[in-house]
């Protein structure tokens, strides 16, 4: 029996669903397009945050700033985000630059700057065009409003086709508590998020109040859960940033250990798993939704390097796109992934039919496997045999349109 949620889901909800959040999107004027592009998300009341960032040593300088206002125990009162240019390899004056945003905002909204953090995502090694950026803070600053969740969301987008949000309402001691979130990001998505230490940026608010070591917690679960569990084309931002943000505006406070905790926890997974899976959904060219699940593997890294190598196998993808059944080239990822576990006992299953058994053909008439591969959404399922342990990561195709998006992409 499938286990009834203890949450709400709230329709076209996003990062303004909690109280006490504003937000905007405007056009700047960033992008050549003439489509908007810089967002802001403002808390009316002091808030805590915890951060997750790229593992890419090349990290951009607004995830520079970002982590240095983490590690000093800064209050969150605004995130100033632009796209069309992501501000990295920008060396000094980028990081300045960075700063400048974080400034401009903060006179605006009549907070301290060390209370604004900031976000960018677009074209890489190009420095920001400073004029542009403080007239876009006075727009977006001007316009925020307490339904502008969307508009922050499309302001986001750049290789996007869509906005991506999230919303969810719990009750707590007989109060409503309400997390929303936005993300952006449909290609260079593999993240390998650290906790705390183009491009994927979440921003995910919350009402509830929440003491700083069980945030990072909770960031810590989530992310693990959810975005490190995604790969469209293996490449990892310069910019890739998580945010969790929690202002305490519903009065109701989440201590760690508790019944309301776990309450919360599930809540908060949901949107995260939400949001991630929308971003495969809306992988830059992508026609096939695949779920690559590791079972019965030696240990839990085994089964997460077995998954990991398949969901980014370009031989893997490519056969996908074509809804050919090529199970070999499923086994020859696995084989390589460098998890512990012995060919004769693999088993591989795409959604109910048998591929292989004990490492070698199980039967199944190729003609009926290319009928399933034809789905829109399967199932590459492993079992190694070797163990107890199993992870999952969402994934996608690899087209055509693929390479033409990016081959010709400049913002």
């Amino acid at each position: 029996m499938k286990k009834k949620k203890s949450f709400d889901i709230i329709a076209k909800g996003g990062v303004t669903s909690p109280k006490g959040f504003k937000a905007s999107g405007i056009c700047a004027g960033i992008k050549k397009s003439g489509k908007d592009d810089m967002a802001l998300i403002y808390s009316e009341v002091p808030a805590l945050f915890s951060g997750a960032f790229t593992s890419c040593l090349f990290e951009a300088a607004p995830v520079t700033l970002c982590k240095e206002r983490l590690a000093s125990d800064s209050k969150f009162r605004a995130v100033i985000i632009n796209s069309g240019n992501a501000n990295a390899c920008t060396g000094t004056p980028g990081y300045k630059n960075a700063q400048k945003m974080s400034e401009i905002t903060a006179a605006e909204l009549s907070v301290a700057p060390e209370n604004v953090l900031v976000s960018s995502t677009g074209r890489i090694g190009v420095q920001l065009p400073m004029p542009v950026i403080k007239h876009g803070i006075k727009l977006a600053a001007a316009a925020l409003s307490e339904k502008g969740g969307d508009k922050a969301a499309k302001a986001i987008m750049t290789t996007d086709t869509r906005p991506k949000e999230s919303a969810v309402s719990i009750k707590i001691n007989g109060k409503k508590v309400t997390i929303g979130g936005m993300t952006k990001g449909a290609g260079m998505i593999a993240p390998k998020l650290n906790v705390p230490h183009a491009t994927m940026l979440t921003y995910i608010t919350t009402d509830a109040d929440i003491g700083k070591p069980l945030l990072r917690a909770l960031m810590s679960e989530g992310v693990n859960r959810s975005f490190n569990c995604v790969t469209i084309d293996g490449d990892t931002s310069t910019n890739d940033t998580v945010l969790l943000i929690a202002n305490g505006s519903s009065g109701v406070s989440i201590k760690k250990g508790t019944k309301e905790a776990a309450l919360f926890a599930e809540a908060l997974y949901f949107v995260m798993e939400d949001l991630a899976k929308q971003i495969v959904y809306d992988g830059e060219g992508m026609t096939k939704f695949v779920t690559v699940t590791v079972n019965n593997a030696a240990s839990a890294k085994d089964a997460e390097l077995c998954a990991r190598s398949v969901a980014s196998s370009l031989l893997c993808k490519t056969a996908w796109f074509g809804s050919d059944p090529n199970w070999g080239r499923v086994l020859a990822a696995a084989g390589y992934s460098g998890a512990t576990f012995k060919p004769e006992k693999f088993s591989l299953d795409y959604d109910e039919k048998p591929v292989v058994r004990n490492g070698q053909d199980a039967g199944t008439p190729e003609k009926a496997l290319a009928k399933l591969m034809k789905r829109p959404e399967f199932t590459v399922k492993i079992d190694l045999n070797a163990g107890k342990h199993s992870h999952t990561i969402w994934t996608n195709d690899i087209s055509y349109e693929y390479v033409e998006i990016n081959a010709d992409y400049h913002t």
